[in-house]
């Protein structure tokens, strides 16, 4: 997985965004979100994705091999 560096800066205007009592948790958890979107934004730059059409045929297959689509 490609990883994003968070700034200083990003860490900041996070904590201006939240409200003057909060858990480490909801910080923590803010952090990671946009950490995951960066990232995820980046993998699309450069061109590290595959379309919708490639996910349900990888899914199929998937089935195929598990036996998923048994009842």
């Amino acid at each position: 997985m490609i990883q994003v560096m968070m700034t200083k800066e990003k860490v900041l205007s996070t904590l201006k965004e939240l409200p003057e009592e909060f858990t480490l948790d909801d910080l923590f958890e803010k952090l990671i979100v946009i950490e995951r979107i960066e990232n995820g934004l980046l993998q699309v730059r450069e061109g590290k994705v595959i379309s919708h059409q490639e996910v349900k045929e990888k899914a199929k297959e998937w089935h195929k091999q598990t036996g998923a689509n048994k009842p």
